[in-house]
């Protein structure tokens, strides 16, 4: 069953947190022959800690990539300490909404992250989600984009101990398919896995394979229309933990942009 916290209860907690201090952009955020993807990275209000994920990331291109646009309705799912949330917020605009998912282990795991990001209401147009993994229950042709970043492998992540009972993969793709709009698009990036792994490299290294996501995926009835080789790290042999320190945060990873019919 979904939790959708009120805005009272969002607001007696982050009213607690302090806040960020806007960082300086390094371009003027609104200059007219800048894309929107690029003006939403640069906005002065993203913080210093978010500005030194973006070369790695390269946020700009792939949520161009993704083709989100000004007033769209985006699902961040799994959506971590909210990076690619106030992207999202900034590009989707005023005229957007984007819903924030989290559950109670990842809201653990980035702890103030979260709190400060949202901390004064500073994005309006996001709503917050808190949904444990099999009890997902999304409203129908709800989304016109559901992100999916760096977490597919934990479909098949196992930590029952700490939180994180086995995930019913097709029923969460299913109720993510349920959610997009007919023409909607489900963007997933994540991880590199060799060719030919096992799925339970999803659990042992935190990364998959991207031909079993597509067969996954594509078996609920989406699309694949395009990838990309944006994040590709040619210096990542995919035999490591992504969590390892030689290549963490410059892991080798796919971007792939599927569609749901209509």
């Amino acid at each position: 069953m979904i939790r959708i916290a009120s805005a009272l209860s969002l607001s007696l907690l982050f009213s607690a947190c302090g806040q960020d201090t806007p960082q300086p952009a390094a371009e003027d955020s609104n200059d007219p022959s800048m894309s929107i993807y690029r003006q939403a990275v640069d906005n002065p209000g993203r913080t210093v800690e978010d500005r030194a994920r973006d070369a790695a990331r390269r946020p700009a291109e792939v949520l161009e990539f993704f083709d989100i646009q000004p007033g769209m309705t985006v699902l961040d799912m799994f959506s971590g300490g909210g990076y690619y949330t106030e992207i999202l917020s900034h590009i989707v605009g005023p005229d957007g909404r984007v819903t924030a998912h989290t559950n109670q282990v990842y809201a653990q795991f980035v702890g103030d992250e979260a709190t400060s990001r949202y901390a004064g209401n500073r994005l309006a147009n996001v709503e917050h989600l808190t949904a444990e993994n099999n009890e997902l229950a999304l409203p129908a042709a709800e989304f016109d984009a559901v992100m999916l970043v760096l977490a597919y492998h934990d479909i098949y992540y196992i930590d029952p101990d700490n939180g994180w009972p086995q995930i019913d993969g097709p029923q969460f793709v299913a109720e993510l398919y349920k959610s997009t709009k007919p023409g909607g698009i489900l963007a997933v990036v994540d991880h590199y896995a060799a060719p030919g792994s096992p799925r339970e490299t999803g659990n042992t290294l935190h990364r998959i394979d991207p031909e079993i996501v597509i067969e996954e995926i594509e078996a609920a009835g989406f699309v694949l229309v395009a990838r990309s080789d944006l994040l590709r790290n040619p210096d990542d042999d995919q035999s490591l933990n992504m969590a390892d320190p030689q290549i963490r945060g410059r892991t080798d990873r796919f971007v792939l942009r599927f569609r749901k019919p209509g």
